[in-house]
């Protein structure tokens, strides 16, 4: 029980954590992308304002590799964007392996402590004999008590690690839309001006 009841605390912990981590206004500030266009517009986005960004959200990060290679080809801002959305995916999926490996292991741990409290409800009734049905039935009782605390720590935490794992799928989604949004507007924009000076 005792490794049941860690397990459960530390599911407990991740489950809490994660859910404050992967807010959506947490990562995905609404308007950010028309934020760093309005500031394009009007030659205000300098250095400071894109470590600020960067500081702020996961989007933000993913953004800023972006403006930051805005005056190169749109496929090296592309792959910049690609290479640090890669690690913000990751730091969004922190936890969840082992919050999945609790889901996975409460079970067995429970049938471990079931089958080694049979062992001993067995081993009594060689030494003992029979005689008193009641502490049988008692000692094994007990032992089924680890297959339940498992499944009751294996259930939720497997539901939890579904959830984020398809919350986490949904926001990157969002972020590629957004990040394909600054693509075009960076580059429309240096289209329309070179279209401009070569008139």
């Amino acid at each position: 029980m005792i490794p049941i009841i860690a397990c459960s605390a530390i599911a407990l912990a991740i489950i809490i954590e994660r859910i404050w981590a992967l807010r959506k206004q947490n990562i995905i500030p609404r308007h950010l992308v028309a934020q760093v266009w309005h500031w394009e517009k009007n030659n205000q986005l300098n250095d400071e304002k894109v470590n600020e960004m960067r500081k702020e959200s996961p989007l933000g990060r993913v953004l800023a590799a972006g403006i930051v290679n805005r005056k190169n080809d749109r496929e090296i801002m592309k792959e910049s964007i690609e290479e640090t959305g890669r690690h913000v995916v990751h730091e969004m999926e922190r936890f969840l392996n082992s919050l999945g490996t609790i889901a996975a292991i409460t079970p067995l741990l429970g049938l471990l402590g079931t089958v080694i409290g049979m062992i001993q409800v067995f081993t009594d009734l060689t030494t003992h004999g029979a005689g008193d049905v009641n502490s049988l039935a008692g000692g094994i009782s007990q032992a089924l008590i680890t297959t339940a605390a498992g499944l009751l720590v294996a259930i939720p935490s497997l539901m939890f690690y579904r959830y984020f794992r398809g919350r986490i799928d949904e926001l990157v989604v969002v972020m590629e839309q957004e990040a394909i949004k600054l693509i075009e507007v960076m580059h429309g924009q240096r289209s329309q001006s070179n279209d401009e000076e070569s008139k």
